[in-house]
């Protein structure tokens, strides 16, 4: 493996806040269903995190590009908190002209808190709207109508927002195509700068997939609402780059393109996740503990990581096409070297076959999933394994 320059590799930090009012049945993500959050403990013990993240070889000096602050139901916290939060990173690290992500549920946003993010250093704000319909919104077990979701996307923009993304499911129990189109013609009309627009799956441990609802969408059906929808986002102006992103030119997510780039992220609060190439061009993938109250005890004894592992040469492959076969454009054999240290001869046998099989494009030095290895992504993947 050839030496990796941890320094040039773009670095961001997702922060985790674990609960929310209520869990969705749907919902495989580390939350709680809690009204009693410890906000002051768990400000303190993110703090303590990061510090721990920052000890990290090679880390300290390094500028965090992009801040995602997920959950969980992160707009719970009050404006202080998050303020509090932002300013002892900023304290910590450098973190000038940092894109700032706060995901917020309508069911607990108010003008005054989304004003409150926005003086906190906020600026991009995430919303679940997940539907606008009251009842696909009542079957997902989402504690917001579409009155208050209207009223979330209005109050985010009167709060000064101006790079805003709003999160849309598509087959919903009972949803027909029309009704599909509908939520995202509705979506559109609010003329946000981003789109999350993804399928409802069936994840296991939830309670949709020991007791799935009734009249889900077949594969067929799935696969006409993708089409219509991504041609109805390219006529308002929309253009995909990854496969459930959508945005107006020039506003991409960078954190989450950070991601699928294979770049390395910190990760800090209950259960969450990071990959961090070291000063000496090992690459580490992290997580904390899981459970709030284990992870507030562990932080406050400096001690929160629960695994820890170097990732090998036989890893990466598989690691980096994860991510970078998820994005329209793919990938470039430099961006491969630069960012797993391998040289391309490890993957370009298999690449060639790919192409071949007409699951991957090549356009020169690059690589691309094509159009019916998008819908085979999980088993093109397993030929990087």
């Amino acid at each position: 493996m050839a030496m990796l320059q941890a320094d040039s590799i773009p670095l961001s930090l997702y922060i985790h806040m674990p609960w929310c009012e209520r869990k969705c049945p749907y919902c495989d993500f580390n939350s709680h269903a809690s009204s009693n959050i410890e906000e002051e403990s768990y400000i303190d013990a993110l703090l303590q995190d990061f510090e721990g993240e920052l000890e990290l070889p090679g880390v300290r000096a390094r500028k965090i590009n992009s801040v995602f602050i997920g959950g969980g139901t992160p707009s719970l916290f009050s404006a202080v908190a998050i303020k509090r939060l932002l300013s002892g990173i900023a304290q910590r690290a450098a973190c000038e002209e940092t894109e700032i992500t706060l995901e917020a549920n309508p069911g607990s946003a108010d003008s005054s808190k989304f004003a409150g993010y926005r003086e906190a250093g906020v600026n991009r704000l995430s919303i679940g709207i997940q539907s606008f319909d009251d009842e696909k919104l009542a079957a997902l077990g989402r504690i917001h109508n579409r009155e208050t979701a209207i009223h979330a996307i209005e109050k985010a923009r009167a709060a000064g927002f101006d790079n805003l993304n709003l999160d849309l499911m598509f087959g919903l129990p009972a949803q027909s195509e029309g009704e599909a189109m509908l939520d995202l013609q509705q979506a559109t009309s609010f003329q946000p700068e981003h789109l999350s627009w993804y399928q409802l799956t069936l994840e296991p441990n939830t309670p949709f997939n020991h007791s799935p609802p009734a009249a889900l969408a077949d594969n067929d059906q799935l696969a006409d609402f993708s089409t219509k929808g991504i041609g109805q986002l390219q006529q308002a102006g929309f253009s995909q780059y990854e496969v459930s992103a959508y945005a107006q030119p020039g506003k991409a997510c960078r954190h989450n393109l950070n991601y699928w780039q294979f770049g390395d992220y910190l990760g800090i609060g209950a259960g969450a996740h990071a990959k961090i190439t070291l000063a000496d061009g090992t690459i580490v993938r992290r997580s904390k503990q899981r459970h709030p109250q284990r992870y507030l005890a562990a932080a406050t004894a400096t001690d929160a990581v629960s695994s820890s592992r170097a990732l090998t040469d036989d890893d990466l492959p598989l690691e980096y096409m994860m991510n970078a076969l998820r994005l329209n454009e793919g990938f470039r054999q430099q961006d491969f070297e630069l960012r797993t240290g391998l040289a391309f001869s490890s993957i370009e046998e298999t690449l060639g076959e790919q192409v071949k099989k007409g699951l991957l494009e090549r356009d020169g030095d690059s690589w691309r999933t094509s159009e019916i290895g998008r819908l085979h992504l999980d088993n093109l993947l397993l030929e990087f394994s």
